[in-house]
């Protein structure tokens, strides 16, 4: 029941409206996963590097009570409560020791990581280079099984934020001078070439992956497109869609 003019003006509005304004509001990204490990940068005046160590607060606090099995077993005549005693408190021992070996572990692992993957600290996601758990655990001298284990569902806190130890292993691509390029170094040369677009020139699977292998990276339209879909950025219809709809 409204005219062209009052439809253009109800435009204007719509268009000058924040989509977002709940995040005039609030800033802060809350942090549901708790580091299991710390990665802290070291002065210059002690050689510089890192350090890695476990986080003390995520890690379980196990301890058999001595005092209180030598109480009970000293009023046990017993044969086979006895025997039940002394099996508890090797399953007890056990138990205390497999923790130890387990936080050990994921600290040998994380520090590993570390090394491995210092170019990626130093400078970046484009530095993120390609690891494999087999790597790691040859590295570490640990079955590979027991590395995807310690690395699943564990955090770690760096400069660079709070990562899952999963994270840096990923898969490689091969640069134009045979050198393995991680591909996560991929997806992010990927969304930094679609966030500098401008609504005159936006990139179209095959610009990009023109643009990439301009770069040094061999990397074929379809990739592009994987990797694009992966990190949910629309295609370039879309994009350009979007992009006028913002000016």
């Amino acid at each position: 029941g409204v005219d062209v003019e009052d439809i253009a003006a109800m435009v204007l509005l719509i268009r000058g409206l924040n989509p977002r304004p709940s995040a005039e509001f609030e800033h802060v990204v809350a942090q549901t996963a708790i580091p299991d490990v710390l990665m802290k940068s070291l002065p210059k005046h002690v050689g510089g590097g890192y350090r890695v160590e476990l986080n003390s607060e995520t890690l379980p606090r196990v301890l058999v009570n001595r005092d209180y099995y030598v109480e009970v077993s000293s009023r046990t005549k017993d044969k086979k409560e006895k025997e039940y005693l002394s099996a508890q408190l090797t399953n007890a021992n056990w138990l205390v020791k497999a923790l130890d070996q387990r936080a050990q572990s994921i600290l040998k692992v994380a520090a590993e990581i570390v090394e491995q993957q210092n170019g990626f600290f130093l400078y970046g996601i484009e530095f993120l280079k390609p690891l494999t758990l087999r790597e790691v655990a040859e590295a570490v001298d640990l079955h590979e099984s027991t590395v995807s284990r310690v690395t699943t569902g564990k955090f770690i806190g760096t400069p660079r934020g709070l990562l899952e130890l999963k994270f840096f292993f990923t898969s490689s691509i091969e640069s134009a001078d045979g050198i393995a390029i991680s591909s996560e170094s991929v997806k992010a040369r990927i969304k930094a070439l679609t966030d500098e677009e401008s609504v005159d020139a936006i990139l179209s699977d095959d610009d990009l992956a023109e643009k990439l292998n301009g770069e040094g990276m061999n990397v074929a339209r379809r990739t592009v497109a994987k990797y694009r879909e992966a990190l949910n950025i629309p295609s370039s219809v879309v994009r350009r869609r979007i992009k006028k709809s913002e000016l």
